[in-house]
C-alpha cells in the first residue's frame, strides 16, 4: 500500500502536468505570435514538463522522508502548495486569456516558489535539492522566453 505522502506527490505532478496540457492551446493565436529563434520546438515542452514534475514529485517524497517533525512537514507542504497554485495559474493567463504580459508578472511568483522548493528541499537532503535544479532552470528559461514574447508582441489586451 502506498503511503499518503507518495500518493500526494504523484497527484501533485499528475494534476499539474495534466492541467498544463489541457490549458495550453497551441492554436492560431499562439502560432501567430512572434517568437525568438531560440525558442524550443513545441513538442519539447510536454516531455520536459513530465520529467521536471516527476523529479519534483520524487523530491517531495525524499524530503518528506527526511522530515522529523510536523513543522518541517508543514513547511514542505506549504512550499509545494504555493508552487502548485503558481504553476497552475501561468498557462491560463498566457494561453486562455492570451495575456503573455500577465503571465510574465505571474512567472515571477512561480519562479520564487521554485526557489523556495530548491532551498527547502536542499535543507533536507542535497540530492532532493539537486533534483529541483531542472525545474529552476526551466522556469528561469521560460521567464526569459515569456519576456521576449512580450517584447516582440506588445501591446496585449
Amino acid at each position: 500500500m502506498l503511503e499518503p505522502a507518495i500518493i500526494a506527490a504523484i497527484l501533485w505532478a499528475v494534476i499539474l502536468g495534466g492541467a498544463g496540457g489541457l490549458l495550453t492551446d497551441i492554436g492560431p493565436w499562439y502560432r501567430d505570435l512572434k517568437k525568438p529563434s531560440w525558442q524550443p520546438p513545441d513538442w519539447l515542452f510536454g516531455p520536459a514538463w513530465t520529467i521536471i514534475l516527476g523529479l519534483a514529485a520524487w523530491t517531495a517524497i525524499l524530503s518528506w522522508d527526511q522530515t522529523d517533525n510536523r513543522s518541517d512537514q508543514a513547511i514542505l507542504m506549504a512550499v509545494y502548495g504555493a508552487n502548485f497554485l503558481f504553476h497552475l495559474l501561468w498557462s491560463p493567463l498566457f494561453f486562455k486569456y492570451q495575456r503573455p504580459d500577465w503571465a510574465l508578472v505571474e512567472v515571477v511568483f512561480l519562479w520564487l516558489s521554485v526557489v523556495a522548493m530548491l532551498v527547502i528541499t536542499w535543507s533536507f537532503t542535497a540530492l532532493a535539492g539537486a533534483m529541483i535544479l531542472p525545474y529552476f532552470l526551466w522556469v528561469s528559461f521560460a521567464a526569459v522566453l515569456n519576456t521576449r514574447i512580450v517584447q516582440l508582441n506588445r501591446p496585449f489586451g
